[in-house]
């Protein structure tokens, strides 16, 4: 699973997720990718599954780059436990997106097969996502 090695602090605030993302918004290493449309938090296993997906869907072809992180901890109280007593156990990590981000690009491989792995991929994610592709250079194709 993702996490980082060393933090800072155990414990976070929980943030507020207002506005766009402010960098990542483009595809820039593969063909194609996938895009939120809202924000949230994505746990490392969430986005271990999508990973898992896409590449079993593409049968080891082509090549998959995720362009998230978590960097985040959340805490969590046990069950049964009143309230007080100081914030709750780290419980796992989440990475925080935001609208426009790109989470996950893909290359080496047709753009059938490249939407339906990210179809897939965003079935597994608690945010609403669409494909987007990789934006010609200068605004125009290179067909000249």
């Amino acid at each position: 699973m993702l996490m980082p090695k060393r933090v800072k602090y155990r414990r976070e605030h929980r943030g507020k997720m207002r506005g766009r993302a402010k960098g990542g918004t483009e595809v820039h290493f593969g063909e194609f990718g996938l895009q939120a449309t809202e924000a949230g938090w994505i746990t490392n296993r969430q986005i271990e599954a999508a990973r898992i997906a896409m590449t079993r869907y593409m049968k080891r072809g082509g090549k998959v780059w995720i362009k998230i992180f978590p960097h985040k901890p959340y805490t969590a109280k046990p069950l049964e436990v009143r309230m007080g007593s100081g914030k709750g156990a780290p419980e796992g990590w989440v990475a925080v997106v935001k609208p426009g981000k790109v989470m996950f690009e893909v290359a080496g491989v047709s753009e059938e097969i490249a939407r339906e792995a990210l179809r897939l991929a965003s079935h597994k994610l608690p945010v609403k996502c669409k494909f987007v592709k990789r934006e010609e250079i200068g605004g125009e194709s290179n067909e000249s």
